[in-house]
């Protein structure tokens, strides 16, 4: 146990000085910004993206943005191409040969992000770096480094169309590479963490890890879930503060938490657990909750990514502009370009995010371009469902698993309104009760959408339909979307995914 004690001194030790980066980044965002601006610039002006857009001659953001088109996946792809099958200096200097396997959303098909030397360590470890010294920062008594961190990888295989080129998801990516010293702290080892079979994978995680002594926990809520029950169902336990008596940090990200924290409180009734949301994806590692009890991140202003961003209402008109970090404002919706040290130039990468703060630069995300439901012009992003959602769980204590919404489209024999198909682990005390109080919280959010409800005279009251469980793993099962890379999606523009559902429930 000494032994324990000191590693971990040793451990916290080398985080309090990588406090000071972020201390910086907090003091001095836009000089951090501008140094990560002329690095990306001067390290990709060879390549052919580079010379394309004359980056040799670019010294300043205004001329970047007049000069470099916006991209999104489908227009960088024929670059992404070139370089999996084995091209130097395409995007970014050198080779790539590792991609991150990205879903868009659970109906797309697979796209395939780079994933460079530099964005490996310099933005995915480091801002895994920045989230631990911001959680060491907030807890001088933590004991994180006295036991294991479980986190829920994914998996890679290598391109058919080249060989020596790889894929997968980000977090198997990562654990490929994670260093020996890195290795001692994780659970379980590297052939449970990277399998393919995900029921196989799922089962050999609870088996292992059920006896290890976990502190820290990383991942999807939703499938960080499916182990714990597992755990719980083996162990014969009441909740995982039996099973792990040090369990300390949950670091969460893919998903607004909000659903799931009454779950997690139930499975973890410990007053000392801390729940630190981060902003990871396969594109990077862009931000991390620096506060104890906050629900908003800051952002990383040094970790290889330059940010701009465009007001969500004028996104995708004619009219729409980017904007630097020095121009947002906050309480308003933008969407987030960002340019990244594995040669995605001034990418689209599909979510909304909200600023709460600007000294520091601080965010929340609001949403996705594509996730929404805009039929009737209300405008409803995930971040208002989701804090109405909660609110009614609270009133009629009531706990979600999952749900999906879409609009029901004005017809003939159908009035205008919103459906609701919601997995609940413990049900509403009174269903109508709930769908009441959603519905008011969301005219209380959203002055859009009050606007449409006004007197029922186009939005009628929500539908809300409770679903059985499991439900939504056998739709995800159905599109083999099984892993911790796929998500549910909350809102939808149209009726596709809720009626592939429905006919789920009534197979």
């Amino acid at each position: 146990m000494r032994r324990l004690q000191i590693i971990n001194r040793i451990a916290k030790n080398f985080f309090a000085v990588h406090q000071k980066n972020v201390e910086r980044m907090m003091l001095y965002p836009i000089d951090c910004q501008q140094q990560c601006f002329d690095y990306l610039i001067k390290t990709a002006k060879n390549t052919d993206f580079g010379k394309k857009y004359e980056y040799r001659y670019i010294r300043q953001y205004d001329t970047f943005r007049d000069r470099v088109p916006i991209n999104d996946y489908k227009s960088l792809y024929p670059s992404i191409e070139r370089m999996i099958m084995g091209e130097k200096n395409v995007l970014w200097q050198g080779k790539t040969t590792w991609f991150s396997k990205s879903s868009g959303t659970t109906g797309s098909k697979s796209k395939f992000i780079p994933v460079s030397r530099e964005s490996l360590f310099e933005c995915n470890y480091k801002g895994g770096k920045d989230s631990i010294t911001m959680y060491l920062n907030n807890r001088s008594d933590s004991q994180i480094f006295t036991g294991k961190y479980m986190s829920l990888a994914g998996s890679w295989r290598h391109f058919d169309m080249n060989s020596k080129a790889c894929c997968g998801d980000v977090s198997a990516i990562l654990l490929h590479f994670l260093p020996q010293w890195g290795n001692y702290f994780k659970t379980p080892p590297k052939n449970i963490a990277l399998m393919n079979n995900w029921n196989e994978k799922v089962e050999a995680y609870a088996q292992h890890v059920r006896k290890q002594n976990v502190v820290t926990l990383a991942g999807v809520p939703s499938w960080i879930l499916m182990i714990i029950r597992r755990i719980l169902e083996l162990e014969q336990a009441e909740n995982l503060s039996i099973v792990w008596k040090n369990l300390e940090l949950f670091m969460h990200g893919g998903v607004n938490f909000t659903p799931y924290i009454n779950q997690y409180k139930s499975l973890i009734p410990n007053e000392n657990m801390y729940y630190q949301q981060i902003y990871n994806a396969s594109e990077g590692y862009f931000a991390a909750q620096d506060r104890a009890n906050a629900h908003d991140m800051l952002l990383l202003l040094d970790n290889g990514v330059f940010y701009e961003f465009i007001p969500l209402r004028e996104f995708g008109t004619d009219n729409q502009r980017a904007i630097s970090l020095e121009e947002v404002q906050t309480g308003a919706n933008y969407v987030m370009l960002i340019s990244t040290n594995a040669g995605l130039w001034r990418y689209v990468i599909g979510d909304v995010v909200q600023f709460t703060s600007c000294k520091p630069y601080r965010i929340i995300i609001s949403g996705r371009t594509t996730h929404f439901i805009n039929a009737f012009g209300e405008e409803l992003m995930v971040d208002n469902a989701e804090n109405a959602l909660n609110i009614a769980c609270e009133k009629t204590h009531a706990i979600i698993s999952e749900y999906t919404a879409a609009p029901v489209y004005l017809e003939s024999d159908t009035k205008a309104a919103h459906e609701w198909l919601i997995e609940f682990k413990q049900q509403p005390t009174d269903i109508k009760l709930f769908t009441d109080i959603l519905d008011k919280e969301l005219m209380k959010l959203n002055s859009d959408y009050e606007a449409k409800r006004s007197n029922d005279i186009l939005l009628q009251c929500p539908v809300v339909q409770s679903i059985p469980n499991g439900t939504f793993f056998r739709w995800l099962a159905s599109h083999q979307k099984l892993g911790g890379q796929f998500k549910v999606i909350r809102l939808s523009n149209d009726r596709k995914i809720i009626e592939e559902i429905k006919l789920i429930i009534n197979d």
